[in-house]
């Protein structure tokens, strides 16, 4: 816990110069006609004192040593609470605290509470998404929801408040008054005590809440602006958009609201207003979509070339149904891609360089000692690449299963930071949607990422002569150009199809 310090000094007549840790008693000792300053009342803090001079003090349970010299103290207090959470009236503010390392911000996706409902500690309050993982923030406390003062889809930053609780005084320390009541906060004019209606927030002078607030904030609205029809002039969200469609930011009162929206406004999960015909819409890049701003674009510096090859999948695709036909596990299906992912580790233990990290500043490439294999998943948040680590340790059954876990967390945006991060190589199956091959980009600080097209019949020329019909996939490889060149990557490429043309191999080299 952060502790928080409050100075103060005293002038006294003895001195120390040394500076010594002793807990609070709760009482004093007249044997010294300079006793130590009056403590606060507060077994649990602690206190700091320090002098200006250079004599020594040995101070021992209130006995001390009179040297009868002038000093100066200064007292620091440390409690085992933030004082920041000290509370006024039993109200407390809830922050986002920090998520992740050099995260400044998340967006808001979903409410677990609602206005006035009891909390118990580490209850789930509500989920927000950061550019690396989807995290859920639980309550420290336990106590009643106040105010809640952001909607679904709202950017908060970390530190800012997330919603007010009415806690039970007795849970926060009993401090000096001397010593806190320069530093407490202050009162919350509009904050409700409990039993009485905390489903209203006033921000302004206008009642509203935050669904409401959203809502104008979408259309530019200034919530002072829109004449309240509801109960002691609350503004409601028919208010907002009879108010939109008055000064044409809307066009045509049958286009309010549809459906999606409405459960938008109920605090449910947020859908996308349907644009309105003819009118262009801004839209906010949030979470995986503006990481991919951010890494897509320093890729894009990086000199990358591409090896595109034609590989032969009949063999795995008899080893696949072979595996299908086998299976008694009706969890588990089995698909082409843990066979293609333990092919492509066993290539990259012949080749090391492919699984590596570039460091720029330093000049140096890192070779990885696992293959932490990161899998391009599309969701409905937006591209993710989750990794299955340490591949070079796991069986085609232990893939397969991890695999299974990733796409069902990356469906549920519940994928953590662990599952996303310290990936080596990345493989795209671009195939799964439609499309012959692709030209993928680094996922930097990796130095290699393969698209994999579908795998299609295609008629085929045999050594006999005779055309014949071959099931087969195209890869193609992009590299970092600054580690990679074009002959470790054809030979890697070499490898890998060997492996993949013919699986027995996998038997033969896995340990």
């Amino acid at each position: 816990m952060i502790g928080r310090r409050i100075w103060q000094k005293r002038s006294s007549t003895w001195s120390s110069g040394r500076i010594f840790l002793r807990p609070f008693i709760s009482q004093n000792s007249n044997s010294s006609p300079y006793p130590c300053p009056s403590p606060v009342q507060k077994p649990s803090l602690l206190v700091f004192f320090s002098s200006h001079a250079s004599s020594s003090l040995f101070c021992s349970v209130n006995k001390f040593v009179n040297l009868r010299i002038p000093y100066t103290v200064s007292r620091c207090c440390y409690s085992s609470h933030a004082l920041a959470d000290l509370p006024t009236s039993g109200i407390v503010d809830v922050p986002l605290a920090q998520t992740g390392e050099g995260i400044a911000e998340c967006e808001l996706l979903k409410w677990s509470v609602q206005e006035g409902d009891l909390v118990e500690e580490f209850q789930p309050l509500c989920e927000v998404q950061s550019d690396k993982a989807t995290i859920e923030i639980t309550s420290r406390y336990k106590g009643k929801v106040a105010q809640i003062l952001h909607a679904p889809g709202d950017i908060v930053k970390v530190g800012e408040t997330l919603l007010k609780m009415v806690v039970e005084e007795s849970l926060f320390p009993t401090a000096c008054s001397d010593v806190l009541e320069s530093v407490r906060p202050p009162v919350l004019e509009n904050a409700n005590l409990p039993g009485s209606k905390l489903n209203e927030d006033t921000i302004g002078g206008v009642l509203s809440t935050p669904a409401v607030r959203h809502l104008a904030k979408q259309y530019g609205i200034d919530l002072n602006d829109v004449h309240g029809t509801g109960k002691d002039g609350r503004v409601l969200k028919e208010d907002v958009l009879k108010y939109a469609v008055q000064k044409g930011i809307v066009e045509g009162s049958s286009a309010f609201v549809s459906a999606d929206s409405r459960e938008q406004l109920l605090g449910e999960e947020q859908s996308d207003l349907h644009p309105f015909a003819g009118v262009d819409k801004t839209v906010l890049l949030r979470g995986f979509q503006r990481t991919m701003v951010k890494t897509m674009s320093m890729a894009a510096k990086v000199p990358h070339f591409h090896y595109v090859e034609e590989i032969n999948c009949d063999a795995i695709a008899e080893l696949k149904s072979s595996f299908k036909n086998n299976n008694s596990d009706p969890n588990i299906k089995h698909t082409f891609l843990p066979l293609l992912i333990k092919s492509l580790s066993m290539a990259l233990s012949k080749y090391p360089f492919v699984n590596s990290c570039f460091n720029e500043e330093s000049l140096e490439v890192i070779l990885k000692g696992s293959h932490n294999i990161g899998i391009a998943m599309d969701t409905a948040s937006g591209l993710v690449v989750p990794n299955i680590k340490n591949v070079q340790s796991l069986s085609i059954l232990e893939i397969t299963k991890e695999l299974s876990r990733l796409q069902q967390l990356a469906r549920n945006n519940k994928l953590s930071p662990a599952d996303i991060s310290g990936g080596t190589i990345t493989l795209s199956n671009i195939g799964a949607i439609g499309g012959k091959f692709g030209a993928p980009i680094l996922n930097l600080p990796e130095v290699a990422i393969i698209a994999m097209g579908r795998i299609q019949k295609v008629p085929q020329f045999a050594d006999d002569g005779n055309v014949y019909p071959v099931s087969t996939m195209t890869v193609n490889i992009g590299a970092d150009h600054r580690v990679l060149d074009g002959a470790t990557v054809a030979r890697f490429c070499n490898e890998w199809k060997q492996f993949i043309e013919n699986p027995e191999l996998l038997m033969l080299h896995m340990r």
